[in-house]
Order: structure tokens, then sequence, then C-alpha cells
């Protein structure tokens, strides 16, 4: 599912984005979200704040070319349930540093936090015809998980120093339910979707690919 290094860094204006790894985590959340946003309220968030860097028309139709067509290659492996986290993104020892990974997580977590509002009219719409508060304990199980991982550092602060080690011993685990725990969130969103007919038919399917 993630985009070839080669295709990322030979972008013109690859200077404007973030790291690929975020990047593809916040694609990530984007298409996972269960009303797909229009590309001019999602793309902005993925050219770095800091970037200064003037962009010419053409430019900006190929940043918007590349985007779009990693969206579109993210909703087919939801559709295909194939891996969701990419093969260079994933835990691989005990230690805490897994900058890739954290940074992929941390770009999920930011397209979720800004598309929180599409998730609660989702939510609103749903209350005669699902059990929100089981599907409000699946999905913050999920969110719970992506920022222990996002962060672990974080996250042993702010954990009582009796019990940093047994988190730190369980985190090769908890880096395991990754995985599934990312085929939950898509699930949960499949399951709010049914209120918001065609929703992930907003970018459609490439053909000859």
């Amino acid at each position: 599912m993630v985009g070839s290094k080669t295709d990322y860094e030979k972008l013109a204006m690859v200077a404007v984005l973030p790291e690929q790894a975020y990047l593809e985590g916040l694609i990530f959340g984007v298409a996972a979200c269960p009303e797909i946003p229009m590309p001019e309220q999602w793309m902005p968030w993925a050219i770095r704040a800091d970037a200064n860097t003037a962009i010419s028309k053409q430019q900006a139709d190929e940043l918007a070319d590349y985007l779009m067509g990693r969206l579109r290659d993210t909703l087919d492996s939801m559709r295909k349930e194939e891996r969701l986290l990419p093969e260079e993104y994933q835990w691989r020892n005990n230690g805490l540093q897994h900058d890739e990974l954290q940074q992929w997580l941390k770009g999920l977590l930011t397209a979720h936090q800004q598309l929180e509002k599409q998730w609660q009219q989702a939510w609103q719409m749903s209350e005669q015809t699902l059990d929100l508060p089981a599907l409000s304990g699946r999905l913050n199980r999920c969110l719970k998980l992506f920022t222990t991982l996002a962060d672990p550092q974080s996250r042993l602060q702010q954990t009582p120093p009796e019990k940093r080690q047994e988190l730190t011993d369980g985190l090769p685990r908890l880096a395991a339910s990754l995985p599934p725990m990312l085929k939950e969130y898509v699930s949960i969103s499949g399951e709010l979707v049914q209120v918001l007919p065609n929703q992930f038919e907003v970018v459609p399917k490439t053909t000859g690919e």
C-alpha cells in the first residue's frame, strides 16, 4: 500500500511535505473516515506548517495527483482487506525507537483529530441503528493503542513508576495487536458508513492499475 520512496522523492515539491511515513499515516486516516473529506479540506494538512516555498499551478497539480493516487491506493487496500500497515513501518524489536512507525501513527491521529466532526456526524446519524456505546468502546481502544505506540516515551512518563517496566515489557505485545486494531478501526468506520451511503465511492477506483 505504501507509495515507493522513489515516487515520493521525485516530487518537485517534496520539500513542502512532511516525511513519507507521516504523510502515509495521514492519508490512511483520511481514507478511514466514515465521510471522506473533499481534497480541498484535507490536502492542506499534507503541507508542512513551516513550508514557505511558493508553489506554481503545475507543481500544485502534480502534488494533488500524487496525493489522490495515494488515497485511491489506500482505499483499494481497505476494500480488498489487504495489509493496512506498510511492511517498512512494522515494529521490529523490543526498543522504543521506531521513528517511522511513530510518524505513521501520528499522521493517522492527526487526520482523526481533524476529522472529528465527520466522525461525530456519522455517530449522530447512527443513534437509532447501531449500538453506539459498544462502538465507542471499540473506537476508544483503537485510539488508545495508536496513541501509546505513536509516542511510547510520553506514555511511560505518564505511567506510575512502579508500572513502567511492565508497560515497557508489554510494548511488543501491544505492537503485535496493531494490525488487527487497524482493521478494527476501518471496520468501525464501515459500520458507520452504512448511514452515509456511497462515501467510499467519493474517490473512484482507477482502472488498468
